[in-house]
């Protein structure tokens, strides 16, 4: 009778071992890097109150793409930063490992197209953005986790 006791606890033990051993192995896995970006752009004054008014109601369709391509934590902040210069701030994390196929999924989608086509009017391009940026890309200079 010990033995088959001995036996049971073996097997739990055992068992318990490979539990643990499994869950150690899955929360040892190496964790997705975090790429974060931070954008400006202009935004026509009169289309202000339009713009907040699409993003009060973003589409379900946008921001399933939005997270389908590895994006997470998106802001976007409006300042007025001279007398009637507004300028659009974002600021988003990538969490996947190919931003450039991710972007091209996203600019693929036939749903996402519709929303650049009421969005894209009420932006204006920075002067000094990159050669194929709409949005220019900020340079991160602190960051505190």
């Amino acid at each position: 009778m010990r033995l088959s006791k001995l036996g049971k606890y073996a097997a739990f033990a055992a068992g318990t071992v490979g539990v643990f051993f499994t869950l150690g192995r899955l929360f040892s896995q190496p964790k997705a890097q975090v790429h974060r970006f931070g954008m400006v752009i202009g935004i026509k004054p009169e289309t202000i109150e339009y713009y907040k008014k699409l993003h009060a109601a973003a589409w379900p369709g946008v921001l399933k793409k939005i997270k389908e391509c590895n994006i997470r934590n998106y802001s976007i902040y409006l300042k007025e930063v001279g007398k009637g210069k507004f300028y659009l701030f974002s600021y988003f994390e990538y969490t996947g490992h190919d931003y450039q196929a991710d972007m091209a999924k996203m600019a693929a989608d036939p749903t996402t197209q519709k929303w650049w086509k009421e969005t894209d009017p009420c932006q204006i391009p920075i002067p000094t953005r990159g050669p194929r940026e709409f949005w220019g890309t900020m340079e991160e200079v602190f960051h505190l986790d």
